[in-house]
């Protein structure tokens, strides 16, 4: 083996938190080197978060206009151009790539592209995808090498060459049925989408109800929103064998408590999971230990079992969002200059940008009863809300969780128009460790979707009516 070339810092993967890091690092001086097999900047602006909301923008054109007539404007026939839907997609993920290579530039970070494997404690085999080699070593290395999507282990199912959201992303022609394997977040969003541009949609969910993780009622909610818009949902439905090839024709069959059951579709997109990228490069010859699920073991400071070794992100076994690689960033930035972060007990916010989107934060109330916290639940629809009423946006409600006794706000979700931001400034409420009747006092302008809030907290019940919530989630 060649002699390495010596860097003070190292990260393997330009996803959020990596190229955080490296930028970080560059400006302080430090000599910095990244390592990425593909995508500038990760998954998150290339094949996922703003790839994807790009086309549910275009899917949301493509509905508004299908429904033009319920506001007053009349249209002709509609029809959707995928190539054009992709192309405006992929423009601005060159505009994201673009704006991440000046970064790197004006940083002084070197952006290395090829494939990364550890030959010994921090130091790095580059197979260069331009070709050759590399070697590299660091005083510092971090890891940020992503997930990518589960294909479950279903006889035909891989060899009917299904979509996942990567290829999805890419698809230039309208699928005539579409089949969503999986009820999570990332199918329903796609599924709801195809179904806007025009295809079939079914969905296939395992579990008793769509977004497992999600508290019954919202579940409900999302599932009456989207059945409405003629998407077939099958619940408790397991995927039993698949013929055919996704593009052309595929047939599905499903097992459900009546019994088997045979769908003919299209095109397979599988939405069912993720994989953490920890295999096959050589990450015990560094020292790194996994957990029982392949993801880097790391304690609250997301150092790993390796001396001067973290991970961040994903890989990690942080919560699956950018905002909270981000995150990771800032608690090893400021652990680095002395202070003492630790990513134990930090307030995870998620949206899903479905139509109306979910957005959530703190416990829901099945969290709450599992950890045998006592609540007060207030719960509002969507139609009271004065902005939702004005714009004719009714679906969903907002939800709360209060303290038994010290009136703090110890969750909050929403499905609804808006709700991402309407969720911010509950969120920042909590962060802020706010009575809720903060909010319930406070003159938000009128008339938002965060007016609400409000009327959300007035109708928090006093503190002498506590509940478990053994009976609703």
């Amino acid at each position: 083996m060649s002699q390495p070339e010596r860097f003070e810092v190292l990260v393997l993967g330009s996803g959020t938190g990596g190229k955080l890091v490296a930028w970080h690092m560059a400006q302080s001086g430090h000599r910095t080197a990244v390592v990425e097999r593909r995508w500038v900047g990760g998954a998150c602006v290339n094949v996922a978060c703003m790839p994807s909301k790009n086309e549910i923008s275009s899917a949301k054109v493509a509905h508004l206009v299908h429904h033009a007539a319920q506001f007053g404007t009349v249209t002709s026939s509609v029809a959707v151009d995928m190539a054009t839907v992709r192309r405006r997609k992929r423009e601005m993920v060159e505009r994201q790539i673009a704006r991440h290579l000046q970064n790197y530039k004006a940083s002084g970070a070197e952006l290395i592209m090829g494939s990364g494997h550890f030959v010994a404690p921090k130091t790095l085999k580059v197979a260069l995808n331009d070709g050759g080699t590399r070697v590299l070593a660091a005083d510092k290395v971090f890891l940020n090498l992503g997930t990518h999507a589960a294909i479950p282990s279903v006889p035909g199912l891989d060899a009917a060459r299904p979509l996942t959201h990567v290829e999805a992303l890419e698809l230039d022609y309208l699928p005539p049925h579409l089949v969503v394997i999986g009820g999570g977040y990332v199918g329903l969003e796609m599924a709801q989408a195809y179904r806007r541009f025009g295809s079939d949609v079914t969905i296939i969910e395992p579990g008793p109800r769509l977004m497992g993780r999600e508290d019954i009622d919202v579940s409900q909610e999302m599932q009456r929103i989207l059945s409405e818009e003629g998407i077939q949902v099958l619940l408790e439905s397991e995927l039993l064998r698949v013929r055919g090839q996704s593009g052309e024709k595929v047939d599905l069959v499903v097992g459900t408590a009546s019994g088997e059951q045979s769908i003919d579709g299209s095109d397979i997109l599988v939405a069912t999971g993720r994989v953490p990228n920890t295999a096959g490069i050589g990450l015990k010859e560094a020292g790194v230990r996994l957990d029982s699920r392949g993801y880097v073991r790391v304690n609250g400071r997301l150092e790993t079992s390796a001396p001067d070794v973290w991970a961040i992100g994903e890989c990690a076994g942080s919560p699956q969002f950018t905002h909270i690689s981000e995150d990771d960033f800032r608690i090893i930035r400021d652990n680095l200059a002395g202070r003492n972060r630790s990513t134990r007990g930090r307030l995870v916010s998620y949206c899903m940008f479905t139509d109306p989107p979910l957005a959530h934060v703190g416990l829901s109330e099945g969290e709450a009863e599992r950890q045998g916290i006592i609540v007060r639940v207030a719960r509002l629809p969507m139609n009271s809300v004065l902005g939702a009423q004005a714009t004719e946006r009714r679906q969903g409600f907002m939800k709360a969780l209060i303290g038994q006794n010290d009136d703090r706000i110890l969750g909050f979700t929403m499905i609804g128009a808006e709700a991402g931001e309407v969720m911010a400034a509950v969120q920042t409420a909590m962060l802020a460790r706010l009575s809720y009747s903060t909010l319930t006092d406070t003159p938000f302008a009128h008339p938002t979707m965060a007016e609400g809030l409000s009327l959300l907290f007035s109708n928090m019940p006093p503190r002498s009516v506590q509940r478990t919530t053994a009976k609703v989630a």
